[in-house]
């Protein structure tokens, strides 16, 4: 069962290496010699342990131009696997409980120094093993729903380890109880804010569990993805709880300077987060440090200066409303397509301070001298550094100051984590649950709305949008499933929210990604669809997204494991006919 749970041999090392310069370190003995019962001895021993969790795979960096191009929002150098469809079994790999496994170990041996010192001198760093052991199962129960749970510390011969799969609500359950116990035991200070996670991190990443499985379950409910047992409203009431603690907490709220034709771009570009009120959690970098080696600690934000691949698509950019709050489908406010400008004028502020028009400026030298966009458009997609496969380039999260790039990357920090995902959580759990008033959408949507000067959302006065995505479901749910849609586009939740609204045959299968109309641009490299809008992928998607609904929501389990645990079931839709 090695295959099944690995775990690096140098897992304690690699967490000593941050306290090279402790002199009384220095005076232990070599790490081969001490035995584990030994190491945790005080609660310094807790604090440098937990350190190796704070890396780049528990908190994903802002990835150059976002992280949406597996969705229908974006377009990437690539197009992704899971939407052409094209996954097959893997005949050997892995189903990664290194990270578990490695946190289970703290977990019953920091009990070492129990009764030696005050619990209050180490419970940070008890409630930071619970929260990445939340965040852990909450990666694994995403990509394979039903999952083993594993408590102990085991061997590598434990027959634990041969355990059939946990259903998922079981999973769920026990991810959020691992939650409640870190909120209860992480600090309540709001900290620097980019150096250890608090309780409201941790109820806010409740709140995004809850309100996933949540939705997972109720929109799931008659598919080959059902949850056993299911009980979805359980976990909305929890999300909805969850977001209200952070909300009522009144230490986070939505950045604003009362600018609001700049300040949603300029929440994105700041060079310190320390005191913005919006944000919980971030990564810092520095180009004099050459921090770029991949770890949490020694990073550098990849260059955003050209647009590499990826792009915006179409279906996204239609999403914005006009500046009366209503869609563009037969609005006398959208200009049509005919160019950028055009197609940007009375449209949501967001949108040009996501997608870069023209006159914006790109770049600003170290003299002071600027470029606009315009050089861009005017030379798009002609070599791999200006590819912009749908034409809509993103600027959301770059910095146009050169001094503040080193070749291939910049300095602009990431945002991990931030107040507008729990007033969208709220407001969509309460929408789900069927509550939702007027006063929630006044403490939760209209907040975000009102920074960018957009008319409130009036949810007794919904005008009908004939291109809903989700025709079927309330105008309510439409509109705040916009409304996340547009606040959190580039920052990695488009492909879950797919998921867990079971929405791919609306959104994903036999589409394909359309761009701006190709009369925009010179020397187009890219196919055209009989309207004349940019059709990047029509040659090699000729029938659209290939994705597979009774199968590719949930990864394949290797055919390596399932011969090794005779336990262990396929997912729907990967065992051969």
């Amino acid at each position: 069962m090695k295959n099944i749970i690995k775990i690096s041999s140098l897992l304690l090392a690699c967490s000593l290496i941050q306290v090279s310069c402790n002199d009384s370190f220095l005076d232990r003995k070599p790490l081969d010699e001490v035995p584990s019962e030994m190491y945790f001895e005080k609660p310094l021993d807790l604090e440098i342990y937990m350190n190796q969790f704070y890396t780049a795979n528990n908190f994903p960096k802002y990835q150059n131009h976002g992280n949406d191009y597996d969705s229908d929002n974006m377009v990437g150098a690539t197009v992704d696997l899971r939407l052409q469809g094209t996954r097959v079994v893997p005949a050997v790999g892995n189903i990664d409980f290194s990270q578990i496994r490695a946190l289970n170990y703290f977990l019953v041996n920091h009990k070492r120094i129990e009764g030696k010192y005050d619990f209050k001198t180490y419970q940070q760093y008890v409630g930071e093993a619970y929260y990445f052991k939340a965040v852990s199962y909450f990666n694994l129960l995403k990509a394979y729903g039903d999952i083993q749970w594993l408590d102990k510390d085991l061997g590598t011969s434990s027959p634990e380890l041969y355990n059939p799969r946990t259903p998922r609500a079981l999973v769920a359950d026990r991810i959020i109880g691992c939650l409640d116990t870190a909120a209860m035991y992480l600090t309540a200070e709001r900290t620097n804010g980019y150096s250890r996670v608090n309780k409201w991190i941790a109820l806010l990443m409740k709140s995004r569990v809850a309100l996933y499985e949540g939705t997972w379950q109720k929109y799931h409910k008659d598919d080959k993805f059902a949850a056993l047992n299911a009980d979805p409203d359980k976990y909305l009431q929890q999300a909805v709880a969850a977001s209200e603690l952070v909300m009522g907490a009144g230490i986070y709220s939505v950045y604003k300077t009362g600018n609001p034709a700049e300040d949603y771009k300029n929440l994105f570009n700041r060079r310190d987060y320390t005191t913005n009120n919006e944000v919980l959690y971030w990564r810092k970098y520095d180009n004099q440090l050459s921090r770029g080696d991949g770890s949490f600690t020694n990073d550098r934000n990849f260059r955003m200066s050209q647009p590499l691949g990826k792009s915006l698509t179409k279906q996204m950019v239609d999403s914005y409303l006009c500046t009366d709050g209503k869609s563009i489908t037969g609005n006398p406010l959208f200009q049509g397509y005919t160019d950028i400008a055009h197609e940007f004028t009375d449209r949501d502020p967001r949108l040009n301070q996501t997608v870069a028009t023209r006159d914006q400026i790109w770049k600003i030298a170290a003299n002071g001298t600027t470029q606009k966009w315009s050089e861009i458009y005017n030379t798009l997609n002609k070599n791999a550094d200006l590819n912009a496969p749908t034409g809509y380039v993103i600027q959301k999260g770059y910095d146009p100051q050169l001094i503040y790039h080193v070749q291939q990357y910049e300095e602009t920090p990431s945002i991990l984590f931030r107040y507008a995902e729990v007033l969208l959580n709220y407001a969509e759990a309460k929408a789900e649950l069927g509550v939702l008033s007027q006063t929630d959408i006044n403490r939760t949507i209209n907040l975000l709305r009102d920074r960018v000067g957009m008319p409130h959302l009036d949810i007794g006065n919904i005008a009908m949008d004939s291109k809903w995505d989700y025709p079927l479901l309330s105008p309510a749910i439409n509109e705040i499933r916009r409304e996340r849609r547009v606040e959190l586009v580039g920052e990695g939740f488009r492909w879950d929210d797919i998921a867990r609204w079971a929405a791919a045959d609306e959104l994903i299968m036999g589409k394909r990604p359309k761009g701006f109309l190709a009369s925009q641009i010179t020397q187009n490299p890219f196919p055209v669809d009989n309207a004349g809008f940019l059709d990047p992928f029509k040659n090699a998607l000729p029938q659209g997204y290939g994705f597979v609904s009774g199968r590719d929501y949930l990864n394949p389990i290797p055919e390596n494991q399932l011969r090794l645990n005779k336990n262990l079931k396929q997912n729907p839709g990967w065992s051969p006919e």
